[in-house]
């Protein structure tokens, strides 16, 4: 009988992805373990394998749908012998936009589409659709009733032209070209009642729009990691009550051991050197060893209980385009420079590519956020739950520093550890500090 090709679960929390892209198409014969198709979640770009052999019977779910909602059927794959006739995808499989299975999406009408929106009013509920006197609906476009609700049109006074008289954008447009369908001063006051209450949290969409005049704007829909790391960080910001310890670290004798180490690493035939340490490398092992020094806040805070992790697994946030990802080096701790470096440098390749596991890039203890190498000379990084450290590293700068009573001059970098209050107080998070600054200015004891 006909096997069913459904949405996977990449990771314990996904609950909907995006279908980026078929590598199959109807008709075509598949073994197990063959890759099929690509599956975007909001960091990474994952393969799916076929499970089965077969020929592919229907694809149920085109390239480019968006929130795919786990376990939903997006193909059906026959058996030997089966043929496309017994496929019975009528029990109400539906994609995720809402449209039957196996639809053309590009049939959709472009007017009826939802308007873009950005802000506290860029909610999921639809605007809802307006009722006539009699009880009865009008109906329009979403993008007809928004256009109609800013500009304080009155849907039941204008003549739709779209299909079965549907009031769409051109209709709100004759109306403000011809400067009829005005709606009456208590209806167009309700909305700006009715807005009110946004104002809490910030202004709406529509509130920010008005500041603008048309056509000096476009309107960018946020893609899965935009919303991922906009939800994520309101709620560290606004659940996890922050504490920020800072420290300068002289780095003269770090940067003399690294050109060392580098000019001593083995090269293959080609001359290409083994290993090529930077000074972000050094900082994940100054990191992970005080954490180790610190057993106390190498913690995860939660209602119940306070996780103590026995290892450092440190998280780097590595910017790519549209947002960033921290890819984590696993027992920081236990592993060499060589080895972190390698590490760091596969996993910041296969990040920029969105090419990580789940596996690769969540949970962690602690975290490191490098702006130096942008030039940036300190800040303070936002706590990224579970974690309850994270280092903010900024750029080694020529100083004045006072040694013996005498001026001179080092190069210096300043660090911020923001922490979670709730775990790692003050002087947990001065003594983790304190121990990592050992470690920067005497380099030499991360090799024993």
């Amino acid at each position: 009988m006909p096997i069913n090709i459904t949405m996977p679960a990449l990771s314990p929390t996904m609950e909907e992805g995006n279908l980026a892209k078929w590598l199959v198409k109807e008709g075509d014969k598949v073994s197990a373990g063959d890759v099929i198709a690509e599956i975007e979640t909001d960091k990474a770009t994952m393969e799916v394998e076929a499970v089965d052999e077969g020929t592919v019977g229907k694809i149920v779910v085109p390239d480019g749908t968006e929130g795919v909602k786990v376990n939903a059927l997006i193909a059906v794959l026959l058996e030997d012998g089966e043929d496309a006739g017994a496929i019975d995808i009528s029990g109400g499989a539906s994609d995720a936009s809402g449209a039957p299975s196996g639809g053309d999406k590009a049939s959709a009408v472009p007017d009826s589409a939802p308007v873009i929106e950005t802000g506290a009013a860029a909610a999921s509920e639809p605007v809802p659709a307006p009722k006539a006197a009699d009880g009865g609906r009008i109906f329009a476009s979403p993008l007809a009733r928004r256009l109609a609700q800013l500009n304080g049109l009155d849907l039941k006074a204008l003549k739709g032209t779209g299909p079965h008289g549907r009031v769409i954008k051109r209709d709100i447009e004759a109306a403000l070209e011809a400067g009829t369908g005005k709606a009456a001063p208590a209806a167009a006051e309700a909305p700006k009642a009715a807005a009110a209450p946004a104002l809490a949290t910030g202004p709406s969409a529509d509130q920010v729009l008005k500041l603008y005049d048309e056509g000096s704007y476009e309107l960018v829909p946020h893609d899965g990691m935009r919303k991922t790391i906009a939800k994520r960080l309101t709620e560290s910001k606004q659940t996890i009550p922050h504490f920020y310890v800072s420290v300068d670290c002289e780095l003269d004798a770090l940067l003399a051991l690294r050109a060392q180490l580098n000019s001593a690493a083995p090269k293959d035939k080609e001359g290409t050197p083994a290993y090529k340490l930077s000074v972000n490398d050094m900082t994940i092992k100054a990191l992970a060893l005080a954490l180790r020094d610190v057993p106390d806040a190498n913690v995860s805070w939660t209602d119940d209980n306070m996780v103590l992790h026995k290892h450092a697994d440190v998280g780097v946030a590595v910017s790519i385009p549209g947002g960033l990802i921290t890819p984590i080096i696993r027992r920081a701790e236990e592993k060499s420079l060589s080895v972190i470096s390698n590490d760091m440098k596969d996993l910041g390749k296969r990040a920029k590519e969105r090419k990580l596991k789940p596996e690769e890039y969540q949970g962690g203890t602690t975290a490191v956020s490098n702006m130096g190498m942008m030039g940036v000379k300190n800040f303070s990084a936002v706590v990224n739950p579970p974690h309850a450290t994270i280092l903010a590293v900024g750029a080694g700068e020529k100083r004045p520093v006072v040694k013996d009573g005498e001026l001179s001059v080092a190069t210096v970098m300043s660090v911020t550890l923001s922490t979670d209050h709730r775990c790692v107080d003050g002087a947990l998070g001065a003594q983790v500090l304190g121990a990592f600054k050992g470690y920067i200015e005497n380099p030499m004891s991360m090799l024993v």
